[in-house]
């Protein structure tokens, strides 16, 4: 958006308390007599704990208690809860002696002070049984399975290829890539009795309750989660992580609160990631461009206990139009931790591999990219034939175009230059689907003139608490100021979970239709009063503005909200509503985000360094509720796919199975200095089907195109194309 437009927009709501440290996170509360819990990780990748020795830990002043496997409560019922999606066998820390990846949790121990626990940890001695560990996805590719995403095939896709007057046959990679959110992941558990209260740092504070409920055998209603404000997730914090599980444990075992905080270490050998995969794509097409045949083949890796599968595969039946495609998805196993959901999961890595095979084959028609994609538009959906509830993504493309510069592009690699620095121009399309989930929320209406929205979902970064109010805001006519919205706590209204970039139209619609009803019971109870001007007025004829009600056409009729609720002896007017979408008439269409992305680099052809210069991103995504916060959320997805496209790589010592650039000395993520111009577009796009908002998620749309946006534009730079990520100086050297 241009920047004038985005100074006439509201800013956060939580904006102040954030940058004025008001905002309270996880590790930042207490309890009375609280301790804290240190863990003790493995130094081996497979294996088993032969002898754990705590004795001299256990001398040091302050410690309270140390847990093992020897000592640990067995839980209640340690199996997966179905709201975490994963039914194989998960990984509860302390259950048992065997060593599943290297950093495994095998003890925890409780101290008084944060210092005094560490250092306790440091002096726990421990030998093994070790085995040889398997963590090279090369190596072991070949015994993936399906894990239930089976081979699916549209027409004859081989027979097609092998007719295909031009193919691409090409093989792409992507690392392990770790979370690396600003606040790392903390829990803080106080039992009172029987009664459980934690401070979480979730995506989902009904999930662990549901999850602590299992597996400590106790009332789910006897369990309080909360999680007022999250400094980051991006899916790590979608599932419970051994933190959450270890402090409850150890709350109950010492009868005191603990808390138990992740270093930076810890986040990446403790905690899930972006699997590794490997995929493989051949593309085929007649001589004007029109695609005959699509074939997309992937694995990534999973860990040796866990069915973790993500779709890398999806985009290829559904982004473009063609008759013949198979698309085949396995995981297979390593021992490692197993992965966990990273912004985008699936669908930006699927991206990189098709849109970089289409860049491909556009260099090998001598078509324009852009020209070939408009080729091979998909009007409806391929894989369905159901027709889109709303498709912009032609808008997209013309729109971002123009305010890149397309048209000025020379075709041929290495034409473009800026002294020593070659200039390459790509593109990428992006897509996400558009999502609906259950939810439920509380609507009141006070006297002050003030309304009071709550739902128990959280905010994790994107702006929820703004976007919500935003939508309670304009249906009740209220100043922005006015509303306060309450989340984080499982004691609230009952929402999905933050991930998959369904919260603003879940929660949104569910405030909205709340607030309706609030409104409508307030009409009704006015509308009995003697004298009342709007006895007898259909409620289609009554509109809230400014904090005021009236006829529509009647300024003269303008009541405040307090002055009905005091003239009717209420002091507020609130109600609670649960969402139910109508998933029978979604199902007759095809319901996505969809976006375009241009890419400028800048490659030092003397030393390899590429900088994205800039970055035109174009995106239809329904009705945009905050225009604000969405600019923000697409800037954070470009920032991501340079980091994804140039730097990010979990590096392992295949030898010993171990992690060996825990930190951010190691794992390069992208800083200020990295970043160009980023221009957002948000094409119009009005969508009556998809929920009653007409909103789409673009949190993960935003991210989708780029790493494969910037590699065309490396390839349109140097010649060289890099199939393997991340795209470093001694990949383009020579």
């Amino acid at each position: 958006m241009m920047q004038d437009d985005l100074k006439r927009q509201p800013s956060r709501v939580d904006g102040r308390a954030k940058v004025t440290g008001k905002a309270t996170y996880i590790a930042e509360f207490r309890f009375p007599e609280l301790a804290y819990g240190y863990l003790v990780q493995s130094t081996i990748a497979r294996g088993t704990v032969r002898d754990i020795d705590t004795a001299e830990a256990e001398k040091q002043p302050g410690v309270v208690k140390i847990l093992t496997h020897k000592n640990a409560p067995k839980l209640a019922n340690p199996q997966a809860d179905e709201d975490f999606g994963e039914k194989s066998r998960p990984f509860f820390a302390l259950m048992t002696d065997r060593v599943l990846f290297s950093g495994q949790p095998i003890a925890v121990v409780i101290a008084d002070t944060f210092e005094q626990a560490r250092y306790a940890a440091s002096l726990v001695k421990v030998s093994y049984n070790e085995e040889k560990p398997s963590t090279d996805i090369r190596k072991v590719a070949d015994k993936g399975f399906a894990a239930g995403r089976p081979r699916r095939v549209r027409g004859t896709p081989d027979e097609a290829f092998a007719a295909a007057e031009v193919k691409v046959e090409a093989e792409y990679t992507i690392p392990i890539e770790h979370h690396n959110a600003m606040e790392p992941h903390a829990t803080v558990a106080n039992w009172d009795g029987e009664r459980l209260t934690v401070y979480d740092k979730t995506q989902g504070v009904t999930g662990v309750r549901n999850y602590l409920a299992t597996n400590f055998g106790i009332d789910r209603e006897k369990i309080t989660v909360l999680s007022p404000f999250v400094g980051g997730a991006f899916g790590a914090s979608l599932r419970p992580t051994p933190n959450t599980l270890l402090a409850v444990m150890a709350a109950r075992e010492t009868k005191r609160p603990v808390k138990i905080v992740y270093s930076r270490r810890q986040l990446a050998t403790a905690h899930g990631y972006r699997p590794a995969s490997i995929q493989k794509i051949k593309i085929g097409a007649d001589k004007a461009g029109k695609l005959n045949s699509i074939i997309h083949e992937a694995v990534h890796n999973t860990s040796s206990h866990e069915d973790f599968a993500e779709d890398l595969v999806g985009i290829s039946r559904t982004l473009y139009a063609c008759p013949n495609v198979r698309t085949d998805a396995k995981i297979t196993r390593t021992d490692l931790q197993t992965p966990l959901w990273m912004r985008a999961p699936g669908t930006v890595s699927g991206a990189f591999a098709l849109e970089s095979a289409l860049d491909e084959l556009a260099y090998k028609l001598k078509i324009d990219p852009l020209e070939l994609r408009l080729i091979n538009y998909a009007e409806t959906d391929p894989d369905s034939g159901r027709p889109f509830s709303s498709k912009e993504l032609r808008e997209c493309y013309r729109q971002g175009a123009e305010r890149f510069g397309w048209k000025d592009r020379k075709p041929e690699p290495r034409s473009m230059r800026d002294g020593r620095f070659m200039i390459g121009w790509g593109l990428a399309t992006g897509t996400w689907g558009a999502f609906l989930a259950p939810s439920s929320a509380r609507v009141t209406l006070k006297a002050d003139g003030t309304a009071l929205v709550e739902s128990g979902t959280t905010d994790i970064g994107p702006g929820t608490y703004t976007t919500i109010s935003l939508i309670a805001a304009r249906q009740l006519g209220l100043p922005l100021e006015k509303v306060t919205f309450k989340l984080g706590d499982s004691n609230l209204p009952s929402a999905p979970s933050q991930g998959g970039s369904i919260t603003t139209a879940s929660v949104g619609t569910a405030v909205q239709e709340c607030a309706q009803i609030v409104q409508k019971d307030l009409m009704a109870t006015e509308s009995k009063r003697e004298a009342s001007p709007f006895s007898g007025v259909p409620f289609e004829n009554i509109e809230f503005v400014d904090g005021s009600v009236r006829i529509k056409g009647r300024p003269e009729t303008a009541m405040t909200i307090g002055e009905i609720l005091s003239r009717n002896g209420l002091p507020e007017v609130t109600a609670t509503h649960t969402t139910r979408p109508d998933f029978g008439e979604r199902a007759k269409y095809a319901t996505a985000s969809h976006g375009a992305q241009f890419v400028e680099v800048k490659v030092d052809e003397e030393i390899g360094i590429v900088r994205v210069t800039r970055v035109v991103q174009a995106t239809a995504a329904g009705r945009i509720i905050n225009p604000k916060g969405a600019h923000s959320q697409e800037m954070g997805g470009v920032v991501w796919g340079i980091g994804m496209a140039l730097m990010e790589h979990t590096e392992i010592d295949h030898r010993i199975g171990r992690i060996m650039n825990p930190n951010l000395a190691g794992y390069h993520v992208p800083v200020n200095a990295d970043i160009g111009a980023i221009e957002t577009i948000f094409v119009p796009e009005e969508d009556t089907i998809v929920n009653p908002l007409g909103a789409k998620g673009l949190g993960e749309l935003g991210l989708v195109g780029i790493p494969a946006g910037i590699a065309n534009a490396v390839y349109h730079a140097t010649g060289i194309r890099v199939r393997d990520l991340p795209i470093t100086p001694e990949k383009l050297a020579g």
